[in-house]
């Protein structure tokens, strides 16, 4: 690999964990906001349960089946950003090991 090569690459990777790290707050907040509906969904719908008199050992159970909808977004969510942080961390590697190379080609 070329010298300038080696240094587009290093500024390519740059730019895209630049972008990354926006994306990854957008995700960050969507999966707080994911949170808080499901949480908001699950009190409401607990407190819905209580005052049709459901058993209290079976409201937490069947709330959160009847809002399964809310946990699917907010574990959504959370897999989104887990792979975000993935994504960025792979694109750290990846600006290391040209580094890497960068150092050994200027050495030789």
């Amino acid at each position: 690999m070329e010298l300038t090569n080696i240094n587009q690459e290093i500024h390519a990777a740059s730019q895209r964990l630049r972008k990354s790290a926006d994306a990854l707050f957008g995700l960050g907040k969507a999966k707080a906001e994911a949170e808080r509906d499901y949480r908001l969904a699950l009190a409401q719908e607990i407190l819905r349960l209580r005052a049709e008199k459901v058993p209290i050992s079976i409201i937490t159970d069947i709330a959160k089946g009847n809002v399964a909808d809310s946990l699917f977004q907010r574990d959504f969510a959370e897999a989104q950003f887990r792979a975000g942080t993935e994504a960025i961390e792979a694109i750290k590697t990846q600006v290391s090991a040209l580094q890497t190379i960068l150092k050994y080609q200027t050495d030789v």
